[in-house]
């Protein structure tokens, strides 16, 4: 039965979501140089027209149709072809079934946007899109669907992933890495400055995510229920609790940093992600403050090495969305959420043992796949924009435009 009150807050959460993605622009722009923030601003906002198009005409079938061996969506719902407005029970029985598709549209616009962050100032754009339009459709889908879909064989498994940790988080985050690898780094890295050009856009961009998350994480729940609750108040303690021991950690090293307050901030809102809808705030607490540990460090070791990720998405995403994948593992609580598992730290060690095997076979599919999509278009039309354009900067080269006269 379609319940008003649940349609309505998954409706605002969808678009809280869907803010998040312009949001995600922000944070990213004001971190590149000044000669190519209106590029870096493109990426996130053309793959909201591309995948909100994509969705609807192939992308939620295949992430949620009716399952195929446990491995991917058939394709009953192409061009969403009975998705309307009865609920569908199997995944929100008071809701619209064009509502779940719309909430969800959210989430696949999102996760290929934060893969950006690692080739920023060196993409060309006519095969980014291209890119882009294939991992949504045989990296992205494919996971959804092992993970959220009915029949899915992870969702079988017992994993998991309230809001997106392992779907969003470390399919985009592992993808990054790879994509840094085939892409290769900036003309001039470790040689000339590349320092943010507008850290003010850059901290607009992650309070704005902050404030969306809350969508994220507690429409997730796909009811305005005490789950819904629960998950606002965890998402805002891990992201509080990540932000200032991101800052002390900082601070011990050489200032306050407030590009760093505000990328910790962040990385506490991917590490709660998975786990929001089934751990306390206390243990939000412990899952945001070591997420920031771990995504501090895995930067600074980034730095040593000569891998240019950027914006740093795999340190911030991917390795935020490990931590929290397998934090979940260790704090989930029945007493939270009936309809999920008690964690390791609760008697539950099974449910860790799922999370890391869960994280390991995302992880190496999303790699391999990344990569290999990353080569073939590569090899077709070239990932690199060329070395004329890098120089002037891809706003004025690729786009006719400049940010700021």
């Amino acid at each position: 039965m379609i319940n008003s009150g649940d349609t309505a807050w998954v409706l605002i959460s969808t678009a809280l979501v869907i803010m998040m993605t312009p949001a995600l622009a922000f944070f990213y722009g004001g971190m590149v140089r000044r000669k190519n923030i209106l590029s870096t601003l493109m990426l996130s906002v053309i793959i909201l027209a591309l995948i909100s198009v994509q969705w609807v005409l192939f992308g939620y079938t295949l992430a949620f149709g009716p399952d195929k061996g446990g491995l991917i969506g058939g394709l009953d719902w192409i061009g969403l072809a009975g998705v309307g407005q009865l609920p569908h029970a199997g995944y929100a029985a008071t809701i619209h079934h064009l509502a779940f598709m719309a909430f969800h549209l959210a989430f696949a616009v999102i996760t290929p946007a934060l893969i950006t962050g690692a080739f920023v100032e060196r993409i060309n754009f006519p095969s980014f899109l291209l890119y882009i339009l294939l991992w949504s459709t045989f990296v992205y889908a494919p996971v959804a669907h092992w993970v959220w879909g009915i029949g899915g064989w992870l969702r079988n498994l017992g994993a998991l992933d309230f809001a997106g940790g392992t779907v969003v988080h470390i399919t985009a985050g592992i993808s990054a890495l790879a994509m840094a690898l085939v892409i290769g780094k900036r003309k001039g890295y470790k040689k000339f400055p590349m320092e943010p050009s507008n850290i003010p856009l850059t901290v607009l961009g992650a309070f704005l995510l902050w404030f969306g998350w809350f969508g994220f994480n507690g429409g997730s729940a796909l009811a305005a229920n005490g789950i819904a609750v629960s998950a606002f108040v965890v998402t805002n303690t891990a992201a509080a609790a990540a932000a200032l021991t991101w800052m002390m950690i900082s601070w011990i090293h050489k200032r306050p940093s407030v590009l760093g307050v505000a990328t910790g901030a962040v990385v506490g809102l991917v590490a709660i992600t998975p786990a929001s809808g089934f751990v306390s705030p206390l243990s939000a607490l412990v899952i945001g403050s070591v997420a920031a540990i771990i995504s501090y460090y895995a930067i600074v070791f980034r730095m040593k090495t000569n891998l240019d990720d950027s914006l740093d998405v795999f340190a911030c995403h991917g390795m935020g969305g490990i931590t929290g994948a397998l934090a979940t593992g260790l704090f989930a609580e029945k007493a939270i959420n009936p309809a999920g598992a008690n964690g390791l730290f609760f008697g539950n060690p099974g449910q860790f043992m799922i999370q890391l095997f869960t994280v390991g076979v995302v992880v190496v599919f999303s790699f391999v796949a990344a990569f290999v999509l990353a080569k073939v278009v590569d090899a077709m039309f070239s990932l690199r924009a060329k070395e004329e354009e890098e120089d002037l900067g891809l706003d004025i080269s690729q786009h006719g435009e400049v940010a700021f006269s």
